[in-house]
């Protein structure tokens, strides 16, 4: 049965508004739910075709742990054969259509926390104000005027990183999240459970009593059990300010709800002409539409991050922590929108029926309609049911 979030009219998506901008030469990952199957199949996006790979890489996970994953994608003979366009026309969440997925399944969903200055601050201020919208200005200015550009560049964990953390103690404005912004250890927790994730034209969710949120645009980095990064995509680690800032102890409770991860449009794998160094140097757009006319523009810089991707990769994964079916990892957001909307000094925040378009030229564009969790189609296809859809198949 389709939820009344379903209903909701969706934005309309073509393969020429979601592929890179160089598809010709990119190796993309997508997941597609197969209506004959009624499950997954993992498959490559070969220009406007995708093409079923499930036969030989039953799992996203199995891909990634494959050294020759690029060749694959790029030259293996595959099954059935979809036009993009047509699984981007489809209605997400339905199980009589051929549909686009989130492209990861098995890997854990593991997200990275104030890696970056500016959303550090905005962190605190959710802090400083209990949550409370209402707080934000004043408490923002106050930050501002101790803080100025004191965090600018700042490697954490350095002498300096220090000296600004005796700083901010001596005007009492130290926090938790200055800790994991610029000390010694960065913030990794669980986003979201193994399968949870929606992706590109789905509902993506907000708790219905969440009055202050926005959405995060993100890098997500898949990696391998080895600890090797394969490849990367688009995220929306979606942050709920008014739970979090009550207590940082309410992570989950803002963080990990129906349809609340979004990743996709597809795993762009590492190759002669996608690597790490160009993850570096990524540009994310973001794009909100209201139904009510409002637009808002928001852009985050990876050459901005505080710490190097390869640092959250060892915090994550090492010999103090395997993932024995990879991981991905959402490597946290520049973008910290404080304009106002509702009213005069509230800020930002959601209404239903945004939709969210998260972009990089590189890598595409992952967009979702705004709805609240409990609205948004529920979640039912987890390891137990992927595994005996596989079974059924054949295909492990």
């Amino acid at each position: 049965m389709e939820s009344a979030a379903a209903a909701r009219p969706r934005p309309v998506l073509t393969a020429a508004s979601v592929l890179p901008e160089d598809v010709g030469r990119a190796a993309l990952v997508a997941r597609v739910h197969h209506p004959e199957w009624d499950g997954p199949c993992v498959a490559a996006v070969r220009g406007d075709q995708v093409v079923d790979l499930t036969a030989i890489a039953p799992t996203v996970s199995e891909l990634m742990e494959r050294d020759d994953a690029v060749t694959v994608v790029r030259e293996a003979d595959g099954g059935h054969t979809w036009r993009l366009d047509e699984l981007l026309a489809a209605p997400a969440g339905r199980h009589d259509v051929p549909h686009l997925l989130a492209p990861v399944d098995l890997q854990v969903i593991k997200a990275a926390g104030v890696t970056f200055a500016r959303s550090l601050l905005e962190r605190v201020i959710e802090e400083r104000t209990g949550g409370d919208p209402a707080r934000a200005a004043g408490v923002r200015a106050r930050v501002k005027q101790v803080v100025g550009g004191a965090l600018d560049g700042i490697r954490p964990g350095s002498p300096e990183a220090d000296r600004a953390r005796e700083l901010l103690a001596s005007e009492g404005l130290w926090s938790q999240y200055l800790e994991v912004g610029i000390g010694p250890d960065p913030e990794v927790f669980t986003k979201a459970p193994v399968l949870s994730a929606v992706g590109t034209g789905a509902d993506i969710g907000v708790l219905g009593s969440s009055v202050w949120n926005n959405p995060e645009p993100e890098v997500v980095l898949v990696v391998d059990s080895r600890g090797r990064v394969r490849g990367a995509t688009l995220g929306n680690d979606v942050n709920l300010r008014d739970i979090e800032g009550r207590s940082a102890l309410l992570l989950s409770r803002a963080k990990d709800n129906n349809a609340s991860c979004a990743i996709g449009p597809f795993i762009r794998l590492f190759d002669e002409g996608f690597d790490l160094d160009t993850v570096r140097g990524l540009d994310i757009g973001l794009r909100i539409d209201g139904t009510d006319g409002y637009v808002l523009h928001g852009s985050s810089s990876m050459r901005e991050i505080s710490r190097d991707v390869t640092e959250l990769v060892a915090a994550t994964h090492g010999a103090h922590h395997q993932h024995p079916d990879g991981f991905v990892l959402f490597t946290g957001t520049l973008f910290a929108p404080t304009e106002d909307r509702r009213a005069p000094g509230a800020g930002f925040t959601h209404e239903y029926g945004d939709v969210v378009r998260i972009s990089s030229p590189r890598l595409g564009a992952l967009v979702n309609t705004v709805v609240p969790s409990e609205q948004a189609a529920p979640w039912t296809f987890g390891v137990r049911a992927l595994m005996r859809n596989l079974a059924r198949r054949g295909v492990l």
